[in-house]
């Protein structure tokens, strides 16, 4: 299993930061900049964020700077990786977008707006949802993604218990 975390930053005017991955997974796509857990070292969730807010955006993080917004398991994405996911929203306002990363480029992006973008499809058709409706809030799925290209999603925390919504 792959633990990460994704870390979701607004600007003043309240727009998302986006990277457009270079790299696998989700290559060429809209997400929220973010990485994996150093396991090894014993490393938290909200140490994985602060460090990877430091190294990717040039933010001077701490752990207490990030808001665990929700936690996100996915079974069998791209037909292969299990994905344990840790959503962070960073608690201050960015005033800049930063520069270019070996991990990809970065825009800022209004709500709206992501209607229009290449996003991985199981952040559009679930997490994004969900991080919208429980922002400030906490919420847990988990998502079976089939070989298919179908997704299986259960809410298990964050409203409704056990409800179950399939995508294809």
């Amino acid at each position: 299993m792959q633990i990460s975390t994704l870390i979701y930053c607004f600007d003043p005017d309240d727009r998302v930061l986006l990277i457009q991955r270079n790299k696998s997974p989700n290559q060429g796509l809209w997400s929220p900049p973010g990485g994996k857990l150093i396991q090894n070292k014993g490393e938290s969730p909200h140490q994985c964020a602060a460090r990877e807010s430091r190294e990717e955006l040039g933010l001077e993080a701490q752990p207490e700077d990030f808001h665990l917004t929700g936690v996100v398991s996915e079974t069998a994405y791209e037909g292969k990786d299990h994905w344990l996911m840790f959503l962070f929203e960073y608690r201050h306002p960015m005033s800049y977008c930063p520069p270019p990363h070996p991990e990809g480029s970065f825009e800022f992006y209004s709500r709206p707006a992501l209607e229009h973008l290449d996003l991985p499809a199981t952040d559009k058709a679930f997490i994004w949802p969900m991080f919208w409706k429980y922002r400030n809030q906490f919420f847990t799925i988990h998502c079976h993604c089939s070989s298919s290209g179908a997704f299986d999603w259960q809410l298990l925390q964050g409203g409704s218990f056990n409800t179950k919504e399939s995508h294809d």
